[in-house]
């Protein structure tokens, strides 16, 4: 099992690395909230590196994305795992465009933490409005 900051973190590389490209912004935005959010607090910012290295070692796996997914929803309680779902929301929505990789991510990751279709939607729009440009 890893610790929660951990699962956390892989969630928000699974939804980034899920079209082959961690963007800028994506990458801008897992820093943030790794350095801001209280869910975080006891994590040192510098290790960020070395556990996004981790997930995606483990992807490389033939049933690497099952496994993770698996010791990402048993390291975490139901609210934490809510917590991973926003964002992940968060890391799609820093393009202000989602690939259908990254929706088809954004299923899976729903569906593998059991987080119901009501709250998924509510998680979404609120990270689409956070990441609206002026205009």
């Amino acid at each position: 099992m890893i610790d929660h900051h951990r699962a956390l973190i892989y969630t928000m590389v699974l939804a980034s690395a899920s079209d082959g490209d961690m963007t800028d912004n994506e990458l801008h935005t897992i820093s943030e909230n790794v350095r801001f959010l209280p869910a975080f607090r006891g994590f040192d910012v510098e290790e960020l590196t070395e556990v996004a290295t981790e997930c995606t070692e483990l992807l490389g796996d033939p049933e690497g994305l099952e496994k993770t997914l698996a010791a990402i929803k048993l390291s975490l309680t139901k609210s934490l795992r809510e917590t991973a779902y926003m964002l992940a929301c968060e890391v799609v929505a820093s393009d202000a465009r989602a690939s259908q990789e990254e929706l088809r991510m954004l299923e899976l990751i729903r569906h593998g933490l059991d987080i119901d279709r009501l709250t998924a939607a509510a998680l979404e729009r609120g990270a689409r409005a956070r990441h609206v440009t002026g205009g």
